[in-house]
């Protein structure tokens, strides 16, 4: 993975009704704050103002994606790694990424979590509802 060119902007599509996902993206905003030169933009797609269609939205929000400047998309693990490299105390596990095998791996972790991600944010929520 070369080092991303400052000049292009990856944007990061996001879905902020997601109480794991509020919390992850703002951690990952305050890193890119760190590194001006990551130039990573990050879009709630949850928003009901945004122009998608309800239908593309939809799936925007069951996976996380990226967007390249070109405006391809990349999904799932491959997206995780692509923003990754950008952004401080992480470019060294996009670097592991690399390596024969460890994407498809990253992404069969990755489908795992989402099969359990409608529980946990369940209990995200209740957390939040009781405190």
């Amino acid at each position: 993975m070369n080092k991303p060119d400052a000049t292009e902007s990856l944007t990061v599509l996001y879905d902020g009704a997601c109480p794991l996902c509020q919390r992850e993206i703002a951690h990952l905003q305050g890193l890119a704050r760190r590194r001006p030169d990551s130039a990573l933009c990050f879009v709630d797609v949850s928003e009901t103002n945004n122009p998608l269609p309800a239908d593309e939205r939809a799936a925007l929000m069951a996976r996380f994606h990226v967007q390249r400047a070109d405006g391809t998309r990349l999904g799932g693990a491959a997206a995780f790694v692509t923003m990754w490299a950008r952004l401080p105390g992480w470019r060294w596990l996009a670097r592991m990424a690399q390596f024969p095998g460890a994407l498809p791996v990253l992404e069969l972790a990755y489908r795992g979590f989402l099969k359990v991600r409608p529980r946990l944010q369940a209990i995200a929520r209740k957390a939040s509802a009781s405190s």
